[in-house]
């Protein structure tokens, strides 16, 4: 597999546009050397990505996130602008450009960081859809038994979740102030969601818990109820992130 890694590029016989990015990836090599000691999820859906990575060990320790939009901006050729970026937030704002390709099923992104040459391949873990696949914004939340909504702005906090996978990110994309993440597995049928939590930035010690609640989509909006981690109850809405977000963006 080492080997892999080193072959150029050109040579790579898949092309990306026979490839579909959405759903869930893990980051499995690295510059030719199988990641061990950490643990980096991706989601792609809906034009939008997020990672989290964490240490692979007992420990679950929180390591750091990124994401934004991606673009396909021609064959092999791929661009990330990040909304936020924990390890780096000068980042935010600005795009990276890589070269995107596929061998055996797996997804191989190549680009040049301070000078050097980087290759990651990347293995697909689940393009799952359901219902709930997309990219959110929250747009609503019940407070007292009455609904407040909310216009998403430069602070907002959005859920991604696609393959069988979830993750939210409260960030202020202006200030590049990031405030916290989640993510792990879930699962949503008639009307009942569960989270799985495989990271946590606030409590590495909340990985392995579990909360359910129940759901439903609206008029396009996900209707998000039950009890927090606290215990609180919650009433949340959530909007699709092209339309509540993005699309208002590009209209000012």
């Amino acid at each position: 597999m080492k080997n892999l890694c080193l072959i150029p590029l050109l040579l790579l016989v898949f092309n990306v546009f026979g490839q579909d990015l959405e759903g869930a990836w893990k980051l499995t090599y690295l510059n030719g050397d199988k990641v061990t000691e950490e643990e980096s999820v991706k989601i792609f859906q809906d034009g939008y990505f997020a990672f989290g990575t964490k240490k692979a060990d007992t420990t679950n320790h929180f390591i750091g996130a990124g994401g934004g939009t991606y673009a396909l901006e021609g064959e092999q050729a791929y661009s990330e602008t990040f909304d936020f970026y924990t390890t780096d937030p000068e980042k935010v704002g600005t795009s990276v450009g890589y070269n995107l390709d596929f061998v055996d099923a797996k997804m191989v992104l190549s680009y040049t960081k301070k000078g050097h040459n980087v290759i990651e391949i990347w293995e697909k873990i689940s393009d799952r859809d359901d219902e709930l696949n997309g990219t959110w914004v929250i747009t609503g939340r019940k407070r007292d038994g009455e609904l407040h909504t909310m216009t998403p702005g430069a602070r907002r906090t959005i859920k991604i979740l696609g393959g069988g996978r979830f993750q939210w990110i409260a960030f202020n994309s202006e200030t590049k102030e990031f405030s916290g993440t989640g993510g792990g597995n879930y699962t949503a049928q008639n009307g009942k969601y569960t989270e799985y939590i495989e990271f946590f930035s606030r409590d590495d010690s909340r990985v392995g818990a579990s909360l359910g609640f129940d759901y439903a989509v609206k008029d396009g909006a996900w209707h998000h109820s039950g009890l927090s981690s606290k215990g609180d109850p919650i009433y949340e809405i959530w909007s699709n992130y092209r339309e509540a977000y993005l699309e208002k963006q590009e209209e000012q």
